[in-house]
């Protein structure tokens, strides 16, 4: 029975500085506002989630090794509850690359995650598509790394905020 609420995160360009295929610890930083956000999550128990695209994988630009390195960085400095990606290539057709909701659904169903109390939050219209066709409401950080704006029913957050914090804050209410 999903009992939690969470907040679903894409990792580059929401969580960390948008840097292409980096998987190396020594070189993330978070983007601006989100450890105020993590701090905010932290403070109402809320469950963050990182779901995110990873084609270097397929692409032989990484390993899965550096990748997990990553995932164990980041699930333990920052303290987040669960790192869930796609290793697939853009164009494999998956159900799990968003914007298909295929990652979302596994963390909820493995974590107990009650998608319709949940956010997904993300840089690109992508992240927000993926949010809502898993019934999450959606928040789009319009950081400028959104190019297309092909807004349709799905790909229309339901708020949108300059950075991570904003988002927060809309999210909590604040």
């Amino acid at each position: 029975m999903a009992v939690s609420a969470a907040v679903f995160l894409d990792k580059d360009g929401t969580l960390l500085e948008d840097v292409p295929y980096n998987v190396d610890p020594a070189r993330v930083s978070l983007a601006k506002g989100a450890k105020e956000a993590l701090a905010a999550f932290a403070d109402r128990r809320l469950r963050v989630i990182v779901v995110s695209n990873q084609p270097g994988l397929a692409l032989g630009l990484f390993s899965r090794e550096d990748l997990e390195a990553l995932e164990r960085h980041l699930v333990d400095t920052l303290e987040l509850h669960g790192f869930y990606y796609c290793p697939h290539h853009p164009h494999a057709g998956c159900d799990c690359r968003k914007p298909s909701p295929g990652l979302l659904l596994l963390a909820a169903r493995e974590q107990g995650v009650d998608l319709a109390r949940s956010w997904m939050v993300g840089d690109i219209l992508d992240d927000v598509e993926a949010g809502r066709r898993a019934g999450c409401r959606t928040c789009l950080i319009d950081n400028g790394n959104e190019t297309e704006w092909e807004l349709t029913e799905l790909r229309t957050p339901d708020a949108v905020a300059a950075d991570l914090a904003q988002a927060a804050a809309r999210i909590l209410g604040e």
